[in-house]
């Protein structure tokens, strides 16, 4: 039995399922229900509808403007830059970010790593629906803060995301590069530091196809100008432009739209004011192939660049210029005749015009060969090169032009594509031979609100084709709607694309990046449904979403993206937990068994245990309902030795074990996830000596595992609200914990931080771990402490540690506290730590990084009154979640305490 999960083990986690373990976030036992609202509906700018939708993918038909902008992470992108270009001057505008931040900090839940990069991906996806602009990522990942580009390069291999960025040049072909770093160490952090130099290399590399092969990197391409931002330097500036200006047709300036978008950014705390009135940005121009010598005589980004079809025009075969010039004068009369009141009567130029650019795209053959990889970022290769292509360029403008006047005839023909199910999930299929009944069925609506017959022809589902009973074509009469019933069908899992294959090392792939943009790629893997509409006569397509859709009390219209799941999936409680080495154990093990079946289903739910642990039962059997599931309690007893132990869980159905775990990700800013992992977790043992008569009153933090370490570790905790610090007897805890950046997170907790240090000037033990970069903004310290901009802090998790004070309790009792204990930490030792310290506080420990002065800052404690107050910049954050055996031991020693000798009476 236990080979045999084992074998199931190592099969899910090579066919793309990652470890659990290496995933830093329980697979949680009663997930909470994806409620997300969808984005659902054709859009081009965002999430404007109606008349500010058409007026706006007008006012952009015929512009051949393109703009890449690149940064580092997640929240590093100039929004008001962005929104001014994509929005303001409906140039096509992207952002290459080169990670998915998932070495950040998380201030609205407890993910971090890779869920915490699905998190920020999706953010990010979100501002761009606000700003108009597109996504691109590289394949490195985040592995947490770097002081400079050469720490970086040891991290990243230069070579292979330097390649990553071209392939992005080459496919979205800019004419100017925005880089939104220096490149230089004044960036403060070295991702972003090698951001602007990699954004600089691919300005000048782009065209090189002897360093990049057109056969692994695609059709070379040379921008021809490059600008880094200013913001941090205004008075380097060459280029300066007002993101204040207000739009009367979307009722806001595009800064107000900037701020939108860079208020997604919620899991780091980015929310801004939306201001009115003018916001310069500023821009300094580096390099340029065109335009003034002089840059401060540049009037625009532009200069130097025409961006409308004036210097395409020469490339158009000549029987069909005549036609592209008649197509564009139409649009440009629709402009002054646009009514907002009436975008019916611009159905038929716009039907015409959409005619005479596709017969211009035709005309001119193939596209260019594009860079394509295998869906999954593997083995890049290049299609087939036409006898004829057109030029890149041309064919880039001819292309967007198309998809522009087609959204601008489907938004004037007033038509509305719904595509709803009755359930958020359903099964993949293991056979490749599908019945009808076999599959979700699939309402599709096609509203007609405007003034002229619609006839809708083929109806499409993601992975299948039209039955023959699903063929013809059906009119939809104005202020009418027609319904049509469709089936959905998978073979694999609505995932993460970029985590199908898992993570090798510090990047995401060996293999080159499929250099499409995100939304292409989230479109491969959704369930969405595309509806062929005639609409007077010229063809269109609709693509949405499939949704589950249902009305919440509180919430209204919620609006699930459908997924394609695994038929059962296995959940444990925890990723990793605590156990004491040596010490006999009884502890609970849940395990949620989840039914995606549309029929009842038995299932037997097994464990593999570490040698050392029983458990009360070899198996369990449960009978799941329906789309149902059941949460299965299996009680270990046993010791285990010192070191990391696995154990397996796995729910046998029809004699097929299932080990796939699903973990839910739904937050109301973000389009809902589910990320798998092997249904497994790993027990920490760990020889901790216990404070005697402990009992912790514990204040939760941000991304903060330190109150279930402590359960774990059998030291009685009892968690305490802010709001209620006032009316709470503190004296009967022996310490209390102050989790990581909670003064940030709440305003009560600054409020009734008296009474915390009451507590401990009557005897208490206070114990605060590490705030935001400057604690001081808080007056909740008893003794000063100061911080500089950036803050301190040591990045290498293997950087030595240097014990100050080797007799002081918190080091010695209960547990000594030796060089074995900072072996294993992971991705940093020490966040913001103070620069300068009140001589009141004691340092116990001194560590830095290669090349920096010893500091100081990482333990401190101090007398308050009859007790003490401890402040922890160490990551015990990151530790305490990954089981790292020290963290654990320096816990305990932490909330090592004694009652206070006297307590104030609570405040009524």
């Amino acid at each position: 039995m236990t080979r045999q999960l084992s074998r199931v083990a190592r099969l899910i986690c090579r066919s793309g399922y990652t470890s659990a373990v290496a995933i830093a976030a329980a697979l949680v036992v009663g997930a909470p229900a994806m409620t997300a609202r969808a984005q659902s509906g054709v859009t081009l700018n965002g999430g404007e509808r109606g008349a500010a939708l058409l007026g706006s993918t007008l006012a952009g038909i015929g512009t051949t403007g393109r703009v890449l902008t690149i940064a580092a992470h997640p929240d590093d992108e100039d929004t008001p830059v962005i929104a001014w270009l994509a929005r303001g001057r409906h140039v096509e505008t992207a952002y290459l970010s080169l990670t998915r931040g998932d070495g950040g900090q998380n201030l609205i839940g407890n993910e971090l790593g890779e869920p915490l990069g699905a998190i920020r991906t999706q953010e990010l996806l979100a501002a761009r629906r606000i700003d108009g602009g597109r996504q691109f990522f590289s394949r490195a990942y985040d592995f947490g803060f770097s002081k400079n580009a050469e720490e970086t390069y040891q991290h990243w291999p230069k070579d292979s995301i330097l390649g990553d960025v071209v392939r992005v040049v080459r496919a979205f072909r800019p004419q100017v590069i925005v880089a939104f770093f220096s490149g230089t160490p004044r960036d403060g952090h070295g991702h972003h530091q090698v951001s602007g130099l990699l954004a600089r290399e691919a300005y000048d590399l782009a065209g090189d196809t002897v360093r990049f092969p057109v056969k692994d990197f695609g059709l070379p391409w040379t921008p021809q100008k490059f600008y880094r931002s200013a913001r941090q330097a205004p008075d380097s500036a060459t280029l300066r432009v007002n993101t204040g200006a207000y739009d009367p047709l979307l009722g806001r300036s595009f800064y107000e739209i900037a701020a939108e978008s860079r208020s997604q950014h919620k899991s780091q705390g980015f929310g801004v004011l939306q201001r009115k009135g003018v916001m310069w940005a500023y821009l300094s121009r580096e390099a340029s192939r065109v335009g003034p010598s002089d840059p401060r005589r540049e009037q625009s980004l532009f200069d130097g660049i025409d961006t409308t079809w004036t210097p395409l025009r020469a490339g158009v075969p000549t029987a069909v210029a005549p036609v592209l010039d008649s197509a564009l004068a139409a649009v440009a009369a629709m402009r002054t005749r646009y009514r907002a009141d009436d975008p019916s009567q611009l159905v038929l130029p716009l039907s015409e015009a959409l005619r005479q650019f596709r017969v211009v795209r035709n005309a001119l053959g193939n596209g260019p060969a594009l860079l394509i990889g295998d869906g999954l970022g593997r083995a890049a290769q290049v299609r087939a090169r036409p006898a004829q292509q057109a030029d890149p360029a041309l064919f880039d403008a001819i292309t967007l032009t198309v998809q522009r006047t087609e959204l601008a005839l489907v938004q004037a023909a007033g038509i509305a594509v719904e595509a709803t199910a009755p359930q958020a999930t359903f099964p993949v299929r293991e056979a490749e031979k599908v019945d009808v009944n076999d599959s979700l069925p699939v309402t599709v609506t096609v509203f007609n609100r405007g003034r002229s017959a619609v006839r809708v022809g083929a109806v499409l589902i993601q992975g299948l084709g039209p039955r023959a009973n699903e063929r013809g074509t059906v009119d939809v009469a104005p202020d009418s709607a027609v319904s049509l019933r469709r089936y959905a069908v998978a073979f694999t899992p609505n995932s993460p694309w970029w985590r199908q294959q898992g993570r090798q090392g510090n990047d995401w792939f060996l293999m080159p990046i499929d250099a499409r943009d995100e939304v292409q790629r989230e479109s491969d893997i959704a369930t969405e449904v595309e509806v062929g509409l005639a609409i007077d006569g010229t063809n269109a397509s609709v693509r949405v979403p499939v949704v589950y859709r249902y009305a919440d009390p509180v919430k209204g219209d919620q609006q699930v993206p459908v997924a394609a799941v695994p038929g059962i999936t296995v959940n444990l409680g925890s990723v990793v937990e605590y156990i004491r080495a040596g010490v006999p154990v009884d502890r609970a093990v849940s395990v949620r068994v989840q039914s995606a079946y549309p029929h009842e289903v038995s299932v037997r739910v097994r464990l593999d245990l570490p040698k050392g642990l029983l458990a009360d039962s070899i198996q369990r059997i449960r009978t799941l309902p329906a789309g149902g599931s059941a949460v299965v309690t299996f009680r270990l007893r046993g010791t285990l030795t010192e070191g990391a132990h696995q154990l397996l869980a796995a729910a046998f159905h029809e004699n097929v074990p299932s080990m796939r775990g699903v973990y839910p990700i739904t937050y109301d800013h973000i389009t809902p996830m589910r990320l798998y992992g092997t249904s497994a977790m790993s027990f920490s043992a760990v020889s901790v000596k216990l404070p005697p008569r402990a009992r912790v009153g514990y204040i939760t933090g941000v991304a903060d595992a330190g109150m279930e370490a402590l359960r774990q570790l059998d030291i009685p905790v009892e968690k305490l609200e802010p709001s209620l610090l006032g009316s709470t007897d503190l004296s009967r805890f022996t310490s209390i914990v102050v989790g990581p950046r909670a003064y940030e997170a709440n305003e009560e907790l600054v409020r009734q931080n008296a009474r915390l240090l009451a507590y401990a000037n009557r005897g208490g033990t206070l114990v605060v771990q590490y705030g935001a970069q400057d604690m001081s903004r808080f007056p909740v310290t008893p003794y000063p402490l100061q911080w500089t901009r950036p803050a301190a802090r040591v990045t290498l998790e293997q950087a030595p540690v240097t014990v100050l004070q080797p007799t002081n309790p918190l080091l010695t009792t209960p547990n000594r506290i030796g060089d074995r204990d900072w072996a294993g930490w992971v991705q940093e030792r020490a966040t913001y730590m103070p620069s300068t310290i009140d001589r009141r506080y004691t340092p116990l420990l001194s560590m830095h990084d290669p090349d920096e002065p010893a500091n100081t800052g990482a333990l401190l404690v101090a007398p308050v009154g009859r007790g003490r107050y401890v402040y922890v910049t160490l990551a015990l954050f990151r530790q305490l979640p990954a089981g790292v055996p020290g963290a654990a031991r320096l816990l305990a020693n932490l909330v090592n305490g004694q009652a206070p000798a006297s307590a104030t009476p609570p405040v009524p």
